[in-house]
Protein backbone atom coordinates (compact mmCIF):
# COMPACT_ATOMS: atom_id res chain seq x y z
CA UNK A 1 0.00 0.00 0.00
CA UNK A 2 1.09 3.67 -0.61
CA UNK A 3 0.22 4.99 2.39
CA UNK A 4 1.19 3.76 6.29
CA UNK A 5 -2.08 3.96 8.63
CA UNK A 6 -0.19 2.74 11.47
CA UNK A 7 1.66 5.42 12.08
CA UNK A 8 0.67 7.48 15.53
CA UNK A 9 0.67 11.24 14.98
CA UNK A 10 0.74 13.50 17.84
CA UNK A 11 -2.56 15.42 18.17
CA UNK A 12 -1.96 16.44 21.68
CA UNK A 13 -1.29 20.47 22.05
CA UNK A 14 -2.30 21.18 18.53
CA UNK A 15 -5.53 22.74 19.85
CA UNK A 16 -7.15 19.24 18.42
CA UNK A 17 -10.53 19.19 20.08
CA UNK A 18 -10.26 15.18 20.19
CA UNK A 19 -6.93 14.67 21.97
CA UNK A 20 -6.92 18.81 23.86
CA UNK A 21 -10.77 18.61 25.55
CA UNK A 22 -10.38 15.34 26.90
CA UNK A 23 -10.25 16.20 30.91
CA UNK A 24 -12.49 19.07 30.36
CA UNK A 25 -14.82 17.41 28.68
CA UNK A 26 -14.06 13.94 30.83
CA UNK A 27 -13.06 14.94 33.74
CA UNK A 28 -9.96 12.50 33.25
CA UNK A 29 -6.48 13.03 32.08
CA UNK A 30 -4.20 10.49 30.31
CA UNK A 31 -7.43 9.01 28.23
CA UNK A 32 -7.27 7.67 24.62
CA UNK A 33 -10.52 9.52 22.91
CA UNK A 34 -12.50 7.12 20.42
CA UNK A 35 -15.27 9.73 20.78
CA UNK A 36 -15.88 12.37 18.02
CA UNK A 37 -15.68 11.52 14.77
CA UNK A 38 -12.71 12.50 13.59
CA UNK A 39 -9.44 10.39 12.44
CA UNK A 40 -6.60 10.20 13.09
CA UNK A 41 -5.36 9.61 9.81
CA UNK A 42 -3.22 12.30 7.85
CA UNK A 43 -5.20 14.26 4.98
CA UNK A 44 -3.60 12.70 1.84
CA UNK A 45 -0.59 13.79 0.39
CA UNK A 46 -2.54 15.74 -2.65
CA UNK A 47 -4.55 17.71 -0.20
CA UNK A 48 -1.91 18.77 1.87
CA UNK A 49 0.02 19.84 -1.52
CA UNK A 50 -2.60 21.88 -2.81
CA UNK A 51 -3.19 23.57 0.50
CA UNK A 52 0.61 24.54 0.85
CA UNK A 53 0.28 26.07 -2.72
CA UNK A 54 -2.72 28.27 -1.43
CA UNK A 55 -1.20 29.16 1.50
CA UNK A 56 1.88 30.89 -0.15
CA UNK A 57 -0.57 33.15 -1.82
CA UNK A 58 -0.60 35.71 1.12
CA UNK A 59 -4.21 37.37 1.01
CA UNK A 60 -6.90 34.81 2.10
CA UNK A 61 -10.16 36.88 1.59
CA UNK A 62 -13.55 36.31 0.68
CA UNK A 63 -13.89 33.74 -2.15
CA UNK A 64 -16.12 32.64 -4.98
CA UNK A 65 -16.59 29.02 -5.86
CA UNK A 66 -14.49 28.05 -9.33
CA UNK A 67 -16.37 26.27 -11.90
CA UNK A 68 -13.16 23.54 -11.57
CA UNK A 69 -15.06 22.50 -8.14
CA UNK A 70 -18.39 21.88 -9.10
CA UNK A 71 -16.86 19.91 -12.00
CA UNK A 72 -15.03 18.05 -9.14
CA UNK A 73 -18.20 17.60 -6.71
CA UNK A 74 -20.29 16.04 -10.05
CA UNK A 75 -17.59 13.97 -11.24
CA UNK A 76 -16.91 12.60 -7.83
CA UNK A 77 -20.75 11.27 -7.31
CA UNK A 78 -20.73 9.86 -10.98
CA UNK A 79 -17.49 7.62 -10.42
CA UNK A 80 -18.15 6.94 -6.26
CA UNK A 81 -21.91 6.37 -6.39
CA UNK A 82 -23.22 6.12 -10.29
CA UNK A 83 -25.42 9.62 -9.41
CA UNK A 84 -25.43 11.71 -12.28
CA UNK A 85 -26.23 15.90 -10.83
CA UNK A 86 -25.79 19.10 -12.66
CA UNK A 87 -23.72 21.57 -11.55
CA UNK A 88 -26.72 24.17 -10.62
CA UNK A 89 -27.94 21.75 -8.17
CA UNK A 90 -25.33 22.17 -5.88
CA UNK A 91 -24.97 25.33 -2.96
CA UNK A 92 -22.43 25.47 -0.29
CA UNK A 93 -22.65 25.71 3.16
CA UNK A 94 -20.28 25.61 6.66
CA UNK A 95 -20.87 22.01 7.40
CA UNK A 96 -23.50 19.29 7.68
CA UNK A 97 -25.00 20.64 10.91
CA UNK A 98 -25.43 23.96 9.70
CA UNK A 99 -27.14 23.12 6.83
CA UNK A 100 -29.70 21.13 8.90
CA UNK A 101 -30.46 23.83 10.81
CA UNK A 102 -30.53 26.49 7.92
CA UNK A 103 -33.16 23.64 5.65
CA UNK A 104 -34.89 23.53 8.91
CA UNK A 105 -35.72 27.09 9.53
CA UNK A 106 -36.26 27.51 5.60
CA UNK A 107 -38.53 24.92 5.08
CA UNK A 108 -41.01 24.76 8.19
CA UNK A 109 -42.57 26.92 10.88
CA UNK A 110 -42.58 26.78 14.59
CA UNK A 111 -44.03 24.05 16.13
CA UNK A 112 -44.43 22.08 13.16
CA UNK A 113 -43.27 17.97 12.87
CA UNK A 114 -39.83 16.87 12.19
CA UNK A 115 -39.33 13.07 12.10
CA UNK A 116 -36.15 11.49 13.28
CA UNK A 117 -35.08 8.00 13.95
CA UNK A 118 -33.05 7.79 16.96
CA UNK A 119 -30.74 6.41 17.98
CA UNK A 120 -29.22 8.54 15.62
CA UNK A 121 -26.71 11.53 15.67
CA UNK A 122 -27.70 14.39 18.44
CA UNK A 123 -27.72 17.15 16.28
CA UNK A 124 -30.76 15.68 13.94
CA UNK A 125 -33.10 16.24 17.23
CA UNK A 126 -31.43 19.42 18.84
CA UNK A 127 -31.95 20.95 15.95
CA UNK A 128 -35.35 20.80 15.65
CA UNK A 129 -36.14 21.36 19.12
CA UNK A 130 -33.57 24.32 19.11
CA UNK A 131 -35.56 25.65 16.43
CA UNK A 132 -38.54 25.83 17.91
CA UNK A 133 -39.85 22.77 16.23
CA UNK A 134 -41.48 19.79 17.48
CA UNK A 135 -39.21 15.87 17.26
CA UNK A 136 -40.99 13.28 16.05
CA UNK A 137 -38.74 10.18 16.92
CA UNK A 138 -39.55 7.35 14.68
CA UNK A 139 -37.24 4.65 16.08
CA UNK A 140 -35.45 1.84 14.21
CA UNK A 141 -36.09 -1.78 15.58
CA UNK A 142 -32.89 -3.17 16.80
CA UNK A 143 -32.86 -7.47 15.44
CA UNK A 144 -30.53 -9.82 15.41
CA UNK A 145 -29.50 -8.79 11.71
CA UNK A 146 -29.03 -5.47 12.80
CA UNK A 147 -30.97 -2.46 13.03
CA UNK A 148 -34.06 -2.00 10.56
CA UNK A 149 -36.92 0.94 10.07
CA UNK A 150 -40.22 0.89 11.06
CA UNK A 151 -41.96 1.74 8.92
CA UNK A 152 -45.65 0.88 10.86
CA UNK A 153 -44.64 3.47 13.66
CA UNK A 154 -43.92 6.17 11.08
CA UNK A 155 -47.18 5.74 8.84
CA UNK A 156 -48.83 6.63 11.98
CA UNK A 157 -47.01 9.08 13.51
CA UNK A 158 -46.97 10.90 9.95
CA UNK A 159 -50.12 13.69 10.16
CA UNK A 160 -51.33 16.86 8.40
CA UNK A 161 -48.45 18.73 10.73
CA UNK A 162 -45.46 16.56 9.39
CA UNK A 163 -43.25 18.70 7.60
CA UNK A 164 -39.90 16.90 7.30
CA UNK A 165 -38.17 13.79 7.57
CA UNK A 166 -34.38 13.54 8.37
CA UNK A 167 -32.85 11.03 7.07
CA UNK A 168 -29.10 9.31 8.36
CA UNK A 169 -27.76 7.65 5.28
CA UNK A 170 -25.12 5.69 6.38
CA UNK A 171 -26.07 5.73 9.52
CA UNK A 172 -24.83 7.20 12.71
CA UNK A 173 -24.07 5.43 15.32
CA UNK A 174 -25.88 1.83 14.38
CA UNK A 175 -23.58 1.77 11.37
CA UNK A 176 -26.47 0.45 8.53
CA UNK A 177 -25.94 1.17 4.80
CA UNK A 178 -29.28 1.45 3.68
CA UNK A 179 -30.16 -0.96 0.94
CA UNK A 180 -32.15 0.04 -2.18
CA UNK A 181 -35.50 -1.32 -1.46
CA UNK A 182 -35.50 -0.06 2.08
CA UNK A 183 -35.19 3.19 0.84
CA UNK A 184 -37.94 2.57 -2.00
CA UNK A 185 -39.86 1.45 0.93
CA UNK A 186 -39.47 4.81 3.15
CA UNK A 187 -39.53 7.14 -0.21
CA UNK A 188 -43.88 5.42 -0.40
CA UNK A 189 -44.47 6.73 3.02
CA UNK A 190 -43.48 10.87 1.82
CA UNK A 191 -43.83 11.42 -1.70
CA UNK A 192 -47.06 13.07 -2.19
CA UNK A 193 -48.06 13.67 1.51
CA UNK A 194 -45.76 17.37 1.36
CA UNK A 195 -42.82 15.94 3.48
CA UNK A 196 -39.54 16.77 2.76
CA UNK A 197 -36.87 14.33 2.87
CA UNK A 198 -33.23 15.32 4.12
CA UNK A 199 -30.48 13.13 3.59
CA UNK A 200 -27.35 13.15 5.18
CA UNK A 201 -25.00 11.56 3.63
CA UNK A 202 -21.76 12.46 4.95
CA UNK A 203 -20.57 9.23 5.78
CA UNK A 204 -21.80 7.72 1.82
CA UNK A 205 -17.87 7.18 0.83
CA UNK A 206 -17.50 4.64 4.04
CA UNK A 207 -18.97 1.84 2.76
CA UNK A 208 -17.68 -1.90 3.32
CA UNK A 209 -17.23 -4.90 1.41
CA UNK A 210 -20.80 -6.17 0.24
CA UNK A 211 -22.44 -2.87 0.50
CA UNK A 212 -23.32 -0.18 -1.63
CA UNK A 213 -24.25 3.23 -0.87
CA UNK A 214 -27.67 3.95 -2.90
CA UNK A 215 -28.05 8.43 -2.59
CA UNK A 216 -31.89 8.54 -1.61
CA UNK A 217 -32.15 11.34 -4.58
CA UNK A 218 -30.73 8.44 -7.68
CA UNK A 219 -33.77 6.71 -6.73
CA UNK A 220 -36.21 8.21 -8.97
CA UNK A 221 -37.21 11.62 -10.44
CA UNK A 222 -40.30 12.06 -7.73
CA UNK A 223 -37.57 11.15 -5.38
CA UNK A 224 -34.98 13.19 -6.78
CA UNK A 225 -37.67 16.42 -7.05
CA UNK A 226 -38.41 16.27 -3.06
CA UNK A 227 -34.96 15.47 -1.65
CA UNK A 228 -31.89 17.80 -0.26
CA UNK A 229 -28.84 15.76 0.12
CA UNK A 230 -26.13 16.77 2.17
CA UNK A 231 -22.65 15.87 1.33
CA UNK A 232 -19.22 17.04 2.53
CA UNK A 233 -14.92 15.59 2.15
CA UNK A 234 -15.11 16.72 5.67
CA UNK A 235 -15.63 13.01 6.96
CA UNK A 236 -13.98 11.14 4.09
CA UNK A 237 -10.78 13.26 4.24
CA UNK A 238 -10.77 14.15 7.74
CA UNK A 239 -10.96 17.61 6.72
CA UNK A 240 -14.30 18.93 9.35
CA UNK A 241 -11.51 21.33 10.77
CA UNK A 242 -11.87 23.19 6.89
CA UNK A 243 -15.83 23.67 7.78
CA UNK A 244 -16.44 23.29 3.89
CA UNK A 245 -20.00 21.09 2.70
CA UNK A 246 -22.66 21.00 0.49
CA UNK A 247 -25.77 20.15 -0.59
CA UNK A 248 -27.34 19.29 -3.79
CA UNK A 249 -30.82 20.32 -4.63
CA UNK A 250 -32.29 19.23 -7.61
CA UNK A 251 -35.71 20.83 -7.26
CA UNK A 252 -35.20 24.26 -8.53
CA UNK A 253 -37.62 26.32 -6.14
CA UNK A 254 -36.20 24.74 -3.19
CA UNK A 255 -32.67 25.11 -4.20
CA UNK A 256 -33.71 29.22 -4.39
CA UNK A 257 -35.46 29.11 -1.12
CA UNK A 258 -32.52 27.66 0.48
CA UNK A 259 -30.03 29.63 -1.17
CA UNK A 260 -32.05 32.82 -0.31
CA UNK A 261 -31.39 31.96 3.67
CA UNK A 262 -27.27 30.94 3.02
CA UNK A 263 -27.09 34.35 0.81
CA UNK A 264 -29.36 36.20 4.06
CA UNK A 265 -27.26 34.87 6.83
CA UNK A 266 -24.11 35.76 5.04
CA UNK A 267 -22.29 32.26 4.57
CA UNK A 268 -19.26 32.05 2.26
CA UNK A 269 -16.75 29.70 0.62
CA UNK A 270 -13.70 29.11 2.76
CA UNK A 271 -11.15 29.26 0.29
CA UNK A 272 -8.65 26.91 1.77
CA UNK A 273 -11.95 24.72 2.31
CA UNK A 274 -12.42 24.66 -1.55
CA UNK A 275 -9.21 24.47 -2.30
CA UNK A 276 -8.78 20.69 0.08
CA UNK A 277 -12.09 19.94 -1.50
CA UNK A 278 -11.26 19.68 -4.64
CA UNK A 279 -7.92 18.19 -4.00
CA UNK A 280 -9.70 15.46 -2.36
CA UNK A 281 -12.59 14.78 -5.21
CA UNK A 282 -9.93 14.70 -7.90
CA UNK A 283 -6.94 13.58 -6.41
CA UNK A 284 -7.82 11.26 -3.16
CA UNK A 285 -9.22 8.11 -4.48
CA UNK A 286 -6.18 6.11 -3.83
CA UNK A 287 -5.97 7.43 -0.78
CA UNK A 288 -9.30 6.68 0.34
CA UNK A 289 -9.32 3.11 -0.94
CA UNK A 290 -6.64 2.31 0.84
CA UNK A 291 -8.15 4.26 3.50
CA UNK A 292 -11.56 1.60 2.99
CA UNK A 293 -9.60 -1.60 3.30
CA UNK A 294 -7.34 -0.29 6.65
CA UNK A 295 -11.08 0.61 8.61
CA UNK A 296 -12.42 -2.44 7.36
CA UNK A 297 -9.33 -4.78 8.91
CA UNK A 298 -9.90 -2.09 11.82
CA UNK A 299 -13.33 -3.19 12.27
CA UNK A 300 -12.50 -6.27 11.90
CA UNK A 301 -9.90 -6.62 14.59
CA UNK A 302 -12.39 -5.22 16.86
CA UNK A 303 -14.87 -7.56 16.38
CA UNK A 304 -12.80 -10.14 16.67
CA UNK A 305 -11.38 -8.68 19.59
CA UNK A 306 -14.69 -7.97 21.72
CA UNK A 307 -15.84 -11.96 20.70
CA UNK A 308 -12.79 -13.38 22.24
CA UNK A 309 -11.73 -11.49 25.05
CA UNK A 310 -14.67 -8.98 25.86
CA UNK A 311 -17.64 -11.09 25.21
CA UNK A 312 -19.35 -9.08 27.42
CA UNK A 313 -20.02 -6.58 24.78
CA UNK A 314 -21.65 -6.74 21.39
CA UNK A 315 -20.89 -4.99 17.90
CA UNK A 316 -23.91 -3.84 15.64
CA UNK A 317 -22.76 -5.32 12.12
CA UNK A 318 -20.87 -2.52 10.77
CA UNK A 319 -21.96 -1.66 7.20
CA UNK A 320 -20.54 1.81 6.99
CA UNK A 321 -18.67 4.65 8.78
CA UNK A 322 -15.93 4.34 10.97
CA UNK A 323 -18.06 4.34 14.30
CA UNK A 324 -18.78 1.18 16.18
CA UNK A 325 -22.08 0.44 17.84
CA UNK A 326 -21.09 -1.15 20.86
CA UNK A 327 -23.72 -3.43 23.36
CA UNK A 328 -23.05 -3.02 26.79
CA UNK A 329 -26.18 -3.65 28.22
CA UNK A 330 -24.51 -7.14 29.95
CA UNK A 331 -22.28 -4.90 31.99
CA UNK A 332 -25.48 -4.17 33.64
CA UNK A 333 -22.97 -0.52 34.92
CA UNK A 334 -24.42 1.15 37.73
CA UNK A 335 -24.48 4.50 39.40
CA UNK A 336 -22.90 6.03 36.42
CA UNK A 337 -23.12 6.35 32.64
CA UNK A 338 -21.20 4.16 30.08
CA UNK A 339 -19.08 7.09 29.11
CA UNK A 340 -17.97 7.23 33.17
CA UNK A 341 -17.05 4.03 33.28
CA UNK A 342 -15.03 3.68 30.20
CA UNK A 343 -13.23 7.41 31.37
CA UNK A 344 -12.49 5.92 34.86
CA UNK A 345 -11.73 2.19 34.98
CA UNK A 346 -10.37 1.79 31.22
CA UNK A 347 -9.09 5.64 30.81
CA UNK A 348 -10.86 5.84 27.22
CA UNK A 349 -13.23 8.65 26.12
CA UNK A 350 -16.45 7.57 24.27
CA UNK A 351 -19.35 8.35 23.39
CA UNK A 352 -22.13 7.54 25.65
CA UNK A 353 -24.81 5.89 23.84
CA UNK A 354 -27.62 8.25 26.04
CA UNK A 355 -26.44 10.70 23.42
CA UNK A 356 -28.00 10.01 20.29
CA UNK A 357 -31.85 9.23 22.01
CA UNK A 358 -34.11 6.60 22.37
CA UNK A 359 -32.48 3.14 22.07
CA UNK A 360 -28.98 4.30 23.30
CA UNK A 361 -29.68 3.55 26.63
CA UNK A 362 -26.69 0.83 27.18
CA UNK A 363 -24.59 1.54 24.29
CA UNK A 364 -21.24 3.47 23.25
CA UNK A 365 -20.43 4.94 20.24
CA UNK A 366 -16.98 3.70 19.33
CA UNK A 367 -14.27 5.37 16.86
CA UNK A 368 -12.11 3.08 14.96
CA UNK A 369 -11.01 5.87 12.50
CA UNK A 370 -7.52 5.19 14.15
CA UNK A 371 -4.15 3.72 13.78
CA UNK A 372 -4.24 -0.18 14.79
CA UNK A 373 -1.58 0.28 17.26
CA UNK A 374 -3.51 2.72 19.10
CA UNK A 375 -6.76 0.54 18.58
CA UNK A 376 -5.02 -2.25 19.99
CA UNK A 377 -4.27 -0.49 22.78
CA UNK A 378 -7.87 0.66 23.72
CA UNK A 379 -9.13 -2.53 23.41
CA UNK A 380 -6.51 -3.68 26.05
CA UNK A 381 -7.57 -1.38 28.95
CA UNK A 382 -11.84 -2.11 28.03
CA UNK A 383 -10.81 -5.78 28.02
CA UNK A 384 -9.21 -5.14 31.68
CA UNK A 385 -11.92 -2.57 32.98
CA UNK A 386 -14.49 -5.28 32.05
CA UNK A 387 -12.70 -8.20 33.77
CA UNK A 388 -12.17 -6.23 36.66
CA UNK A 389 -15.57 -5.08 36.84
CA UNK A 390 -17.22 -8.81 36.62
CA UNK A 391 -14.95 -9.83 38.98
CA UNK A 392 -15.86 -7.23 41.76
CA UNK A 393 -19.48 -6.41 40.91
CA UNK A 394 -18.96 -2.52 41.14
CA UNK A 395 -19.41 -0.19 38.70
CA UNK A 396 -17.83 3.33 39.07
Amino acid sequence: MAYDFDVLIERRGTNCYKWDSLEEKYGEKDLLPFWVADMDFAAAEPIQRALLERVQHPVYGYSIVPESVYEAIVSWLERRHGWSIKREWISFTAGVVNALNLIIQTFTLPGEKVIVQPPVYAPFFNSVRNNGRQVVFNPLIETDRGYVMDLDDLEEKIDSRTRMLILCHPHNPVGRVWRRDELERLAEMYLGRGILMVSDEIHGDFIYSGHQHTPLASLSPEVEQNTITCMAPSKTFNLAGLVTSFVVIPNKSLWDRLNNTLTNVGIGPSPLGLTALEAAYRDGEEWLDELLIYLEGNRDFLKNFIQEQAPALKMAELEGTYLAWLDCRELQIAHCSLSEFFATKAKIAVNDGQWFGPGGQGFVRFNIGCPRPLLKQGLERIEQAVKEHRGAGVSC
